[in-house]
């Protein structure tokens, strides 16, 4: 009995640290999806100064990156900021930027400017989210409604009206329900129908859908590709990254 016992948590303790194994390299995936998305939207707004993004956890530690950016993204002039090459001259430019948040009125938990400057790769995404909620999700405006929802509510909603009647087409999230690639399509035909023939896509086509809306959007709208098939078509697509580009 006593064996018995022994056997029994060790099994169970093994499923333990199988369980919270897998929780980890989800969570890795995640974020390397999410790496990857946020790297492309810095440049496709960056390239108007010249400026490219390799690796985001190493080039923003500077904070002269992040403060173009959000001159970019809100056609404001920021405090100048300094060329030095030593820490506290990071840390002055990470503060700059923090301090140009505040003020918009943009919530950071916790974040300092050595947070920035260490190069957190959990902060980093974090940071860059928190950029692209303020200055391009939130500033949808739900026309049809007066009442008040939060950015991804709006997001949702508008995303719904414009894909409604849309055969194989159900939003109802921005993970599963953009998985095999209709709704892309469906959001570019609402606009453009000449540029998608919606009626000859197969919905069991994940790749070939996800490939054709991304193609599209980049070739005849400009739009950065920003998501690449493969992170799509998977059980849960990365929630902020697929927000990130409907958006």
């Amino acid at each position: 009995m006593a064996s018995e016992g022994w056997m029994r948590r060790r099994v169970e303790s093994d499923a333990s640290a199988f369980e919270k194994g897998r929780i980890n390299v989800l969570a890795q995936e995640r974020q390397a999806v999410q790496k990857k998305t946020f790297t492309k939207w810095l440049n496709a707004h960056l390239k108007r100064v010249n400026i490219k993004v390799d690796d985001m956890y190493l080039d923003l530690r500077d904070g002269i990156v992040l403060h173009k950016l959000l001159e970019i993204l809100s056609g404001e002039k920021l405090p100048k900021v300094s060329r030095g090459k030593m820490r506290i001259h990071k840390l002055e430019n990470s503060d700059k930027v923090l301090q140009f948040l505040k003020m918009k009125k943009v919530h950071l938990e916790n974040m300092g400017a050595h947070d920035i400057v260490d190069g957190s790769a959990r902060l980093s995404l974090g940071l860059v989210w928190t950029i692209i909620l303020r200055f391009q999700i939130q500033d949808i405006v739900m026309e049809e409604s007066a009442e008040k929802r939060s950015a991804k509510e709006a997001l949702l909603l508008w995303v719904q009206r414009k894909t409604a009647g849309y055969p194989g087409v159900n939003v109802k999230n921005f993970t599963s329900s953009f998985r095999d690639g209709l709704a892309f399509n469906a959001l570019i035909h609402k606009h453009r129908p000449d540029l998608i023939n919606y009626d000859g896509l197969v919905q069991s086509e994940h790749l070939d859908n996800l490939n054709n809306a991304f193609d599209v959007a980049e070739q005849d709208l400009g739009l950065a590709k920003l998501l690449d098939a493969v992170d799509v078509d998977v059980n849960v697509p990365d929630e902020k990254s697929v927000m990130t580009y409907v958006a």
